[in-house]
């Protein structure tokens, strides 16, 4: 058994103000410590060495828990140091709770340097979690299978306390300073429609033409309908079209595009596969806004366990491999 992870702090003389219940604690820890030690080395020299304080330390915290005890636990000479009867009734009832806490703190060392394994909560926006994350998923389990996942979908804020988040993806801006916020990739919003709808209505060529055009906007589950983003003589410029259908799913706004029921403005990776087979076209790419991003967030960089670590390296590789800035092949002019 490994008592270096254990080693008692001194022990402060108690004062007035010292709360009784606290001291006879801090008494006990340190002297059950000490004591155990001594039990495995077989001396007191030899424990001192293990826990890395000096013979005198180990002795006082051995002594003061004899006195707490108002017994006497080791027959001392100078070639020995043996149990005395009450010592080996002490050993067999408190040696076995050490045990378990030499054990959890070594456990807890393994989950930070160890393999990964254990269970992460995760939450996403819900297009992006669907589309991006979750078909991951089976890939990362497969290279670290004792790592469960709990995968939740919703295009609410999180606050990862009250939620018990490890990880979320976000999408936008992250402007909260108490979150570690990394650029997975960026957010390009594209404006797009079907050919279909192209060839019935035409595409509107400025920003003020989408007032003639049928569009349709994107509600998030708590925060008003999504304002659609220009850059305009260098200058950002937000706009909210009337729309004639209004969805709080992104890939229902998605379908309805494909379906020629008019033009929307989503994030790029959503547009990808259709723009590179045909299905859409894009529209108003002159005036294309400064890309947000795609950000994988967590709230502290310390002490970070190994399957948070693990997860989070694997999923910027993997987003970022799997090419979805579909409007870097477009031809944009600056407005």
């Amino acid at each position: 058994m490994s008592m270096s992870v254990l080693s008692p702090s001194p022990i402060a003389p108690q004062t007035a103000h010292t709360d009784p219940l606290a001291s006879s604690f801090a008494t006990t820890y340190a002297g059950v410590v000490a004591f155990i030690a001594v039990v495995a080395e077989g001396s007191f020299a030899r424990a001192a060495d293990r826990l890395g304080i000096g013979r005198s330390a180990v002795s006082r915290s051995v002594q003061r828990l004899e006195d707490q005890l108002n017994v006497r636990l080791f027959l001392r000479t100078t070639r020995s140091t043996t149990l005395t009867r009450e010592g080996e009734i002490f050993y067999a009832s408190c040696h076995t709770g050490v045990d378990r806490i030499v054990q959890a703190v070594e456990e807890m060392k393994d989950m930070r340097a160890g393999p990964p394994r254990g269970h992460l909560r995760i939450s996403a926006a819900t297009c992006f979690g669907r589309r991006v994350v979750a078909p991951l998923l089976n890939e990362f389990q497969g290279a670290y299978p004792e790592v469960t996942i709990d995968l939740s979908l919703s295009n609410r804020p999180t606050d990862f306390i009250a939620d018990r988040v490890d990880i979320e993806f976000r999408n936008g801006r992250v402007e909260d300073a108490q979150i570690i916020a990394r650029q997975v990739i960026p957010m390009q919003m594209l404006v797009c429609a079907s050919p279909a709808y192209r060839q019935a209505h035409g595409l509107p060529t400025t920003v003020e033409a989408l007032t003639q055009h049928q569009c349709i906007n994107f509600r998030h589950a708590s925060r008003p309908v999504s304002e659609w983003e220009f850059k305009v003589k260098g200058e950002l410029r937000k706009f909210l079209p009337q729309a004639r259908l209004t969805y709080n799913d992104a890939d229902l706004v998605l379908q309805a595009v494909l379906d020629g029921q008019g033009i929307a403005q989503l994030p790029g990776y959503m547009f990808c596969d259709a723009l590179r087979r045909g299905a859409l076209v894009p529209c108003l790419e002159q005036y294309a806004p400064d890309d947000r991003g795609h950000y994988i967030c967590y709230l502290s960089r310390q002490h970070l366990p190994t399957r948070m670590r693990t997860f989070i390296d694997f999923m910027v590789e993997k987003i970022r491999a799997a090419d979805l800035q579909c409007a870097t092949g477009l031809e944009l002019q600056a407005a």
